[in-house]
């Protein structure tokens, strides 16, 4: 695979006209003295949905998190539409591992939804027409209307997924950063958030997951980076090889 790949130019949602790229420049993670992730380095645009593979320990889950913004980098710069990430923090939406969601907190689907106003309104400001628009667009577009009233812990997987999608569809996130999204899910409900990632990647979203079914990757994905630390090859899905699968998770973390 091809260490750098041109990618077709996409509009990105309706509100925008221009193209929008995410680069990942150099970039190294370090926890004490342990290194996490080393010179990792891509470019992908609005409109993919790009798999991160790797066995465990290889980083995936810290790039997510240096991407939002999470972590600290220790070297490199991760831009998005030409300048820092932090300019355009509203953008980007992270959605941790469902075991490190407290799902028995108290908190109804359309009250999770209505956090991802929060960017844009602030804390304690009083929600306008636009912000209650903006929710029961998000919940409408994931078929949570119906569920609104529930309290998150009463949902299934699946569904509780969608609930933090139409969260970061209420945030008006461009970029989706997903820990593992399909791990714990039936085969109904990983189709179902299949064809959603694809959707939002059809309206101009860029999307990143990690991901560890090797066998799901071409169907779900357009581009994957394969991680074990270092970055050991990114590109189109179909550039994706058993070869080079084996020679991933053989390799010392």
């Amino acid at each position: 695979m091809k260490e750098e790949t041109e990618h077709a130019s996409h509009d990105c949602c309706a509100h925008h006209t221009h193209h929008h790229e995410l680069v990942i420049d150099g970039v190294s993670v370090t926890y004490r003295d342990i290194v996490a992730l080393d010179r990792v380095q891509m470019a992908t645009s609005c409109g993919n949905r790009v798999a991160l593979i790797g066995p465990n320990g290889a980083g995936k889950s810290t790039l997510l998190k240096a991407i939002a913004g999470l972590v600290p980098k220790s070297a490199g710069e991760i831009r998005w539409r030409g300048t820092s990430v932090k300019k355009w923090s509203r953008e980007f939406a992270y959605l941790p591992q469902r075991e490190e969601i407290d799902w028995s907190f108290p908190i109804t689907v359309r009250g999770l939804v209505e956090m991802g106003r929060y960017p844009q309104t602030g804390w304690w400001r009083k929600f306008s027409k636009e912000d209650t628009a903006a929710v029961d667009t998000a919940l409408e577009s994931l078929n949570l209307g119906d569920l609104q009233d529930r309290q998150i812990r009463e949902l299934s997987g699946g569904q509780q997924q969608r609930a933090f999608l139409a969260r970061a569809l209420a945030q008006e996130a461009h970029v989706l950063l997903l820990d593992e999204p399909f791990t714990g899910l039936d085969r109904n409900a990983a189709l179902l958030l299949g064809d959603l990632l694809a959707k939002l990647a059809e309206e101009g979203r860029l999307v990143i997951a990690s991901h560890h079914d090797m066998a799901t990757v071409p169907a779900l994905f357009d581009e994957v980076l394969v991680l074990n630390t270092q970055q050991v090859a990114f590109g189109s899905v179909d550039q994706l090889t058993p070869e080079l699968i084996l020679e991933t998770f053989a390799m010392p973390a």
